[in-house]
């Protein structure tokens, strides 16, 4: 497959599915900023409930395998969004999409995969369904490339009215250190990944630099103001807030992800200077943003 940026290729068609979402909202966007609206193709659930794009956007429902090889018509590179169902039915669903796009001749597939714990934690079945459909993806004849996300920063900011009220961030990270992102540093990492053939069969760790959550309150105090401590929970007593307030499902699961950090499975350098060709945002820089 050649890359857009050589002289004398053809134009190429790229797809995201997912759009409807904020992570695959945002890739369509820095495909659009780098492509332009007629290169580009969303795949949502609920087409009609995705606004402001510019961009045609096709069913894209994970379920509905005939749907997907229609809306794939045409489309040489995908960025396949992760789902959000359980485990046991996501993996189904993202057969669901290869297949599709290997019959309506796809020639490469991007996947937005996850780090974490593969074991031990109750995010660890998330862990493995992403690490199947990483498998299956390797094992489908397309060219292929593999980013595992760090953790979102986002709800952490989202969460500063809950923090200061409490005035304090309480969960079970203890001392680890985690490589968090941001969703606009992913779709430019994601954007890269699906036009750069020289990007191709790798599979990469893409977060900034990992920090404490101790220095996450105090970038949050420097950038709104606030007096936030850290406390640290136990897991049992952490899921079982989470589970109380986000319900049996979701909670065990931000308890494990949390479980994850303390076990450093989030402390890593990650991989976005390599495929970027500048370092991660700084987390001085993105609180500075907030502040202003």
């Amino acid at each position: 497959m050649q890359s857009p940026t050589k002289e004398g290729a053809r134009a190429m068609t790229y797809a995201i599915t997912a759009v409807s979402g904020q992570l695959g909202r945002e890739i369509a966007l820095k495909s659009i900023d780098k492509l332009g609206v007629k290169d580009v193709v969303g795949l949502a659930r609920t087409p009609h409930h995705v606004k402001d794009l510019g961009i045609e956007v096709r069913p894209g429902d994970y379920d509905k395998p005939e749907e997907l090889r229609a809306s794939l018509q045409g489309i040489d590179a995908l960025v396949l969004v992760s789902g959000m169902a359980a485990p046991e039915d996501r993996i189904q669903q993202h057969r669901n999409v290869i297949e599709s796009a290997k019959a309506a001749g796809v020639r490469k597939i991007v996947y937005t995969s996850i780090q974490g714990p593969d074991k031990n934690t109750a995010f660890s079945s998330i862990v493995q369904s992403n690490r199947q459909t990483e498998a299956d993806i390797r094992a489908s004849g397309l060219d292929w490339a593999i980013g595992r996300n760090g953790i979102y920063i986002e709800p952490d900011v989202e969460y500063i009215d809950r923090y200061r009220a409490k005035g304090e961030i309480a969960n079970s990270a203890g001392d680890g250190k985690c490589g968090y992102t941001t969703r606009s540093e992913l779709a430019h990492a994601y954007t890269a990944l699906v036009t750069q053939d020289d990007l191709n069969s790798r599979t990469v760790d893409l977060n900034g630099t990992p920090i404490t959550q101790e220095q996450l309150a105090e970038y949050l105090n420097a950038a709104f103001g606030a007096n936030i401590t850290y406390r640290e929970m136990s897991s049992a007593d952490f899921v079982a807030d989470r589970t109380a307030e986000l319900g049996e499902f979701i909670g065990p699961i931000i308890g494990g992800i949390y479980d994850g950090v303390r076990l450093g499975a989030y402390d890593r350098p990650g991989d976005f200077e390599f495929v970027k060709g500048r370092s991660h945002q700084s987390w001085d820089a993105y609180f500075h943003t907030l502040s202003h």
